[in-house]
């Protein structure tokens, strides 16, 4: 039981670290821009050896079939692409935390305390690193889609980078974290069964 917990928890800080990494940095994409290279994260955009702060301008205004459409249009894709910039940031952030608290969660399953014991920490640890993998699955499914059907076809030399590689990585991460605590929980769950008999 408590190799499951100990995998778990290391499985959870990693994917952790990971998701703090990949939300921070500044390369899920990469792309050749007037002769040179650029990048961008969810934050900032960086071309030219300097960076700038994301804006739905970068997302949008620059997109080669922009300029054919109406201004109604051209709005509805300003605010697509900007709502598209938090979403894929507000559920990186949601899965940060949620791993975090998991973590918490898994600390303290390792001790045994009187007070929690109608409460199983190993199986709350679990479910938070299941919602932790949720948001990162969430998160990189609006950014993939997204930028497959819109960023992308701005460029015609891109591809994903590492900081987007890295979320997926945190993705697996999380949710191997769950799966050994989840085992745990069964084992515990099991052992207090045989013994009160």
């Amino acid at each position: 039981m408590y190799s499951f917990m100990g995998g778990g928890l290391f499985c959870a800080i990693v994917g952790n670290i990971l998701i703090v990494v990949s939300t921070a940095t500044d390369y899920w994409m990469q792309y050749r821009l007037s002769g040179s290279y650029a990048h961008q994260g969810l934050w900032r955009y960086c071309m030219a050896n300097k960076c700038y702060m994301q804006t739905a301008s970068i997302g949008s205004a620059k997109l080669p079939w922009s300029h054919k459409l109406t201004t109604e249009i051209t709005g509805a894709v300003l605010w697509f692409v900007q709502a598209y910039w938090n979403a894929t940031r507000a559920f990186m952030i949601l899965s940060g935390m949620a791993c975090f608290a998991g973590i918490m969660a898994g600390i303290l399953s390792f001790a045994h305390f009187s007070a929690f014991e109608r409460f199983s920490r190993s199986f709350a640890a679990g479910i938070m690193f299941f919602i932790s993998t949720f948001f990162v699955l969430l998160a990189m499914a609006i950014y993939t889609g997204v930028t497959l059907s819109f960023l992308g076809k701005r460029f015609g030399d891109w591809r994903f980078s590492w900081s987007y590689i890295l979320g997926w990585v945190a993705m697996l991460m999380t949710f191997f974290a769950g799966i050994f605590y989840m085992c745990a929980h069964r084992m515990y769950e099991s052992r207090r069964v045989v013994g009160s008999r």
